[in-house]
């Protein structure tokens, strides 16, 4: 079953999601301003979040007042912006015009989308590529609209971007079999022409469709009975407008065009005490960064949140497709390129699952008296299609106090044509003459913590073996050692899974009831960091990708890892600047950012659709609580598990 009917509304509060009055708000007060022309074009609109201290003051029924931050566009000129707004008074509190040479450039618009492509297939030199490669209708070919990264060419400030090209059978086929291969044209969208064309020579085109849908794999199976997931008395969750509430848990429920998802004060009921987590929570980059050398591909990495908005690009939702059980869907609101408020039906899916054992005892010396109990998690997710790539993001919530975050990458693989059999020491060979490259997915999620309040320090735990000697008589003993990240110098870390590394978010202010600090653990699934060599322009570019863990003092603007404008900016931005060292770490507000992800190696079976390939982290309590917190979960009553009846006498 499902549900969109709205849920109860609430008191306002200052961290509730954009809706669509303020939106129109923010648009008529630029208009009244002078700020808005027919060119003009809102790239980006963002609540400007209160602080910490504000939101934890507030109190329903207390006046507050909103601002949104506004990046603006104008599509004839190039010129950009970006304006403050208070949308409670109706009034433009800031206007400042953007250096994009050195800040970088405004996010990609979605009305760019067409215009690359109009551009390039009008281009009299892709035209004579395209001819040279025997291909002279081009009515079914795609340009893509690629990020062109740190590329400038002969103009600091041009807004560019770059443009691979596919092909296709018909409008049904998947155009990512038909990659061209040796060509990239550089577009100045603001100019309306290309000004560069690479052609590195012709290369065959992959001519094997790659259609995936049911009508096109022949029979399907069918020896698969239904699965139904029922929950007859309605799901165990309360929403109150954005405030979600489920065992013990409560947090607010936000969502942007920018970073899409985000919680807000994720606390946990511990008898009467209400205990703060998380104060904000989100993913705040991700990079995807290719591994070939060929001149016209070397280039080829993407930043989706900052250069391609990822909230933007969220899916409506669909039973059964999506999602399965229970389901509450939120929709979303954002800005579309003219400042208009778009809503994105189905973004949010939040429902229930069952995930197996929590906990279980056999008592051998009781008669095998054994207890169990089964696990349950509350699921707040949604799903992003950027390009060929379709990423399900998933924040998971657990009974025993654990967060985890996980990441479901699907989608086609991109691609690039070689000679067929050629293969390439860059990529793997899927189809005849198609090679999907090897790349990296490298997620970077922002966790503002707030552990037992704000006063945290994060400290790096391995486990190492104890010495042979009077202290390890038996060569078997083994302990932990603990390094605090005391200084912004120390910030930047790395896994070592062969040491078993976590790392601790303590709040020494706190204590449990042995006398140490109540603390959540970060559990990393650690994987290559960025491969791009140093210097390089990925590398300065996802600078973020060299450490799997970043610990900075938090500050209201550092909100993005690689920095609030990644589109075009030369690299360095975030958090290099932030980690240079000489601020304390310890018993402070601090923000945690880790980077997880994927070194992706294609294989045949990721052909012509890939299944999902999850990745992500855990937040453990580490004696934030003084026991089990699942020991009061009740004895499940149906099916195999309901206790026997009584004997009769």
């Amino acid at each position: 079953m499902t549900c969109r009917h709205p849920a109860p509304a609430t008191a306002p509060h200052p961290l509730d999601p954009l809706d669509a009055a303020e939106l129109k708000t923010a648009r008529h007060v630029l208009e009244e301003a002078g700020k808005v022309s027919p060119s003009t074009r809102f790239a980006l609109v963002l609540l400007d979040e209160p602080g910490r201290h504000e939101a934890a003051a507030h109190r329903p029924g207390r006046p507050f007042t909103r601002r949104l931050r506004v990046t603006l566009l104008d599509s004839a000129t190039g010129a950009a912006a970006e304006a403050l707004v208070d949308v409670t008074g109706g009034v433009l509190l800031s206007h400042r015009a953007l250096d994009v040479a050195a800040e970088g450039q405004p996010q990609i618009t979605f009305e760019e989308y067409g215009i690359v492509d109009a551009i390039v297939k009008a281009d009299p030199g892709w035209r004579a590529a395209m001819a040279a490669r025997g291909v002279t209708d081009t009515e079914l070919a795609i340009c893509g609209p690629l990020a062109a990264g740190s590329l400038l060419l002969d103009r600091p400030g041009r807004r560019l971007l770059r443009s691979l090209t596919w092909l296709r059978c018909d409008a049904t086929d998947s155009p990512w079999a038909h990659p061209v291969g040796g060509l990239v044209a550089d577009v100045d969208v603001i100019e309306r022409k290309v000004v560069r064309l690479v052609d590195t020579g012709p290369v065959p085109v992959p001519a094997e469709c790659g259609r995936y849908t049911a009508d096109s794999t022949g029979p399907a199976r069918t020896d698969l009975r239904p699965l139904e997931i029922t929950q007859p008395e309605g799901p165990s969750f309360r929403l109150d407008g954005p405030l979600l509430t489920w065992q013990n848990w409560s947090f607010r429920v936000d969502f942007n065009a920018r970073e899409g998802l985000v919680l807000h004060r994720v606390t946990h009921r511990d008898g009467d005490r209400e205990r703060s987590v998380l104060h904000r929570a989100s993913l705040a980059e991700m990079a995807v960064v290719y591994g070939e050398a060929e001149e016209s591909r070397n280039w080829v990495g993407f930043l989706d949140a900052g250069e391609y908005s990822l909230g933007r690009n969220a899916n409506a939702l669909r039973l059964g497709c999506d999602c399965l059980g229970e389901i509450r869907y939120l929709d979303a609101v954002v800005a579309d390129d003219l400042g208009n408020p778009e809503t994105l039906p189905n973004a949010i899916c939040i429902h229930e699952e069952d995930t197996g054992l929590l906990w279980k005892h056999t008592d051998i010396f009781n008669d095998m008296a054994a207890e169990s109990r089964r696990a349950r998690r509350l699921v707040v997710s949604y799903i992003a299609t950027v390009g060929n790539y379709d990423y399900g993001f998933y924040w998971y919530f657990q009974q025993d106090g654990t967060i985890a975050f996980e990441v479901k990458a699907t989608g086609v693989v991109q691609t690039s044509a070689v000679v067929p059999g050629a293969g390439s020491p860059h990529g793997t060979e899927v189809a005849p003459g198609l090679l999907a490259p090897h790349h990296q997915h490298l997620f970077c999620v922002r966790l503002d913590v707030a552990v037992d309040g704000l006063a945290n320090t994060v400290e790096e735990r391995d486990v190492v073996p104890v010495p042979e000697g009077p202290r390890n008589p038996g060569g078997n003993a083994f302990t932990t050692r603990t390094t605090v990240l005391a200084d912004s110098a120390d910030g930047g870390r790395t896994a070592d899974p062969l040491a078993g590394r976590v790392w601790r978010i303590t709040n020494p202010r706190v204590r449990n009831r042995m006398g140490e600090p109540t603390a959540y653990t970060l559990v990393p699934q650690p994987g290559p960091v960025l491969l791009a060599r140093p210097g390089s322009p990925a590398a300065r570019r996802v600078a973020y990708g060299t450490r799997h863990l970043w610990v900075t003092r938090h500050r209201p603007d550092r909100r993005y890892p690689a920095g609030d404008r990644p589109n075009q900016h030369p690299g360095g931005a975030g958090l290099p600047q932030w980690t240079t060292g000489g601020e304390s770490l310890e018993e402070t507000e601090l923000t945690v950012w880790h980077t997880f992800g994927s070194t992706h190696l294609p294989r045949l079976e990721e052909w012509p659709v890939m299944p999902v390939e999850p990745m992500g982290f855990t937040l453990k309590p580490t004696g934030f609580f003084d026991r089990n917190p699942a020991l009061d979960l009740p004895r499940e009553t149906a099916g195999h598990c309901a206790p026997p009846p009584p004997e009769r006498s």
